[in-house]
């Protein structure tokens, strides 16, 4: 059976479709969990190529008209990190048994308090310690991190052979769950971007995802979310069919990276304290209906309910928050992503674009509607995939070529799905703008028209990263390198190594040059007071009763969430103390800014 034991409180989530497709690759021996997206099979093919030659290993490759290519590529990599996760997990092993240097660099990494480093430092402190004393410790204490994998749920296009649509198993989100639940893997798929009763359905074809006999899950279900409300929806929607959810992972709503899911002006401190006191109501409802429903499939039912982690991740950058969070919140883990793409033994990024991550200011970052999928996405300012699609724009020749369509999810004009962001998509909406000129004046006219021509390419400038990196050829129309940072970029300033930045997480050592930081929980406040006030403006221009009603409650929430903070940082802990006033008079001034926001339309004269 797979040793369990959490050697780190942190993760690093999947960032865009490149900048962690091989992350387990670098990080995993050292007890380092981090998320691959196996949305995007044609990088993964590339990469499964590539890393087979790295290591002299045999490579077959699986062409795109394969009858299930999607399917089997993504499995074909996911067995090929597997085997060079453990080989090197292996090496790492008899590394620490023979180096001192080797040890003493890795238990640098560890958290003061982890009682495996503990252990280590009692057989080291003995003075007595043997090769075969120190093996065995490590044989069963240490594991490598869990390669997990991540699908938006929604990103599962029909899928056509000329004009005939293929059986929704060929779907692009069903055949990438069918990849991760064929291969070799005991982890966990992350699901995010909201529920697909069809995919969900799915998971039933895999018995990996059901408990056996002993209550052991090979495959675990990780549901992404932004409040309590969708997690008890979702996991009991699972629940229902024998399917359990091993962890929630909350995400603040607008202080992340990549798309954004903003809340009804929830705020993350709030959820968090919903989540620590309800967490055994997830539990008991989920755990009665899975039972209920693996009696009618004649599964065996485990006794008691199998484990469920809560875990949080998004604009989190000092010790004294993420000690925070586990402390107070008791979540299990805290996920940084944003700062470790200035980790080059981490995550994939090109030279370019991690100088550009490096200079980025406030100023900078920012949440965009570049993405295809009309969900707000947080990016940053200057990329070459902006550079490459501003010529275009300036040349009348908007729009990209969409070579892959993963994101060719509107039916408006094809019944096949097209593209926002795809030159024909935006060629038929700028004719149809152009019949319509008169109707609107020039500034309304050019607002209409960035609308359609901002959309960007993510599907190529998300996974082109790894192709500079690692010097891989890419073919077709330039795409540059499009980046998904969250706010928090701006406090980190510096490429670093994989050990300072852990260090860094674990208090030891700061990677960070930025002292007038704003708290994380402030940081999202200001970032939902920015989003409330963006909306307004729209609501203005076209009011609604339905749409006042929705910036009320937006309103009232964001009320609740100060009130909450003000109460949490003046009685319930003791963490922030050295900035607590100046939090505390931060909260003040912008509930003031909150309060004096008039909702109502202006009337015309």
């Amino acid at each position: 059976m797979t040793k369990t034991n959490q050697i780190h409180s942190f993760h690093i989530p999947v960032m865009g479709t490149a900048f962690t497709i091989d992350s387990p690759l670098r990080v995993a021996k050292y007890g380092i969990s981090s998320v691959i997206s196996i949305i995007d099979d044609e990088l993964i093919e590339k990469m499964n190529a590539f890393y087979s030659k790295k290591f002299d290993l045999p490579y077959k490759e699986i062409p795109k008209k394969s009858p299930d290519s999607r399917a089997e590529r993504i499995t074909s990599y996911l067995d090929l990190v597997n085997n060079i996760v453990q080989d090197k997990f292996e090496n790492f092993k008899k590394e620490l048994t023979e180096s001192k240097t080797a040890l003493e660099n890795y238990l640098s990494i560890l958290p003061n308090h982890s009682e495996i480093k503990q252990g280590f430092q009692n057989l080291l402190n003995t003075g007595v310690e043997t090769k075969e004393k120190l093996s065995n410790y490590i044989e069963n204490h240490l594991s490598p991190g869990s390669i997990d994998v991540n699908i938006m749920a929604k990103i599962d296009k029909d899928n056509f052979v000329k004009n005939e649509q293929l059986p929704v198993e060929f779907n692009d989100a069903h055949a990438a769950l069918r990849g991760f639940a064929n291969s070799k893997l005991s982890s966990s798929i992350v699901l995010s971007a909201g529920l697909n009763p069809r995919l969900y359905s799915y998971f039933e074809n895999f018995k990996d995802f059901f408990p056996d006999a002993n209550g052991n899950l090979k495959k675990k279900i990780i549901l992404k979310v932004s409040d309590f409300r969708s997690a008890s929806i979702q996991g009991n929607y699972l629940a229902k069919k024998g399917l359990w959810v091993s962890e929630y992972r909350i995400e603040s709503g607008l202080n992340c990276g990549g798309h954004a899911f903003a809340t009804d002006g929830h705020l993350l401190g709030p959820i968090l304290e919903e989540f620590n006191e309800k967490k055994d109501q997830l539990i008991q409802s989920a755990h009665e209906l899975m039972s209920k429903a693996l009696n009618q499939k004649e599964i065996p039912v485990p006794q008691q309910p199998l484990d469920l982690k809560i875990t949080v991740q998004g604009g989190v950058g000092t010790a004294e928050e993420h000690n925070f969070l586990l402390d107070h919140y008791k979540v299990s883990s805290v996920g940084w992503g944003t700062p470790f793409l200035l980790v080059p033994e981490a995550t994939s990024v090109d030279i370019e674009t991690r100088r550009l991550l490096v200079k980025a200011k406030e100023k900078d970052l920012y949440l965009s509607h570049i993405s295809p999928l009309g969900i707000p996405f947080n990016t940053v300012r200057g990329t070459t995939n902006e550079q490459l699609k501003d010529k275009r724009i300036s040349n009348n020749k908007s729009g990209s070529s969409c070579p892959k369509k993963f994101l060719a999810l509107s039916k408006e004009y094809d019944e096949k799905g097209i593209c926002s962001a795809s030159k024909k998509f935006q060629d038929i909406k700028l004719k149809e703008l152009e019949e319509q000129k008169d109707n609107f004046s020039q500034e309304v006219l050019d607002k209409k028209k960035n609308k359609i021509t901002e959309k960007a390419c993510l599907c190529v400038g998300l996974g082109n990263a790894s192709f500079l990196e690692n010097d891989i050829r890419i073919k077709g129309q330039a795409q540059g390198v499009a980046i998904c940072p969250g706010p928090n970029m701006a406090y980190f300033s510096k490429v670093v190594s994989l050990s300072k930045m852990v260090q860094h997480i674990y208090g030891k050592f700061s990677v960070m040059e930025m002292p007038n930081r704003p708290n994380m929980f402030l940081k999202e406040l200001k970032i939902y007071l920015d989003y409330f006030k963006n909306e307004i403006e729209e609501f203005m221009e076209e009011p609604s009763a339905k749409q006042k009603k929705k910036l009320e409650k937006f309103k009232l929430n964001l009320l609740d969430g100060i009130s909450y903070y003000q109460d949490l940082f003046t009685n319930k802990t003791t963490i922030f103390q050295n900035g607590r006033n100046k939090l505390l008079d931060e909260l003040e001034e912008l509930k003031n800014s909150l309060t004096a926001i008039n909702i109502e339309p202006k009337v015309s004269v």
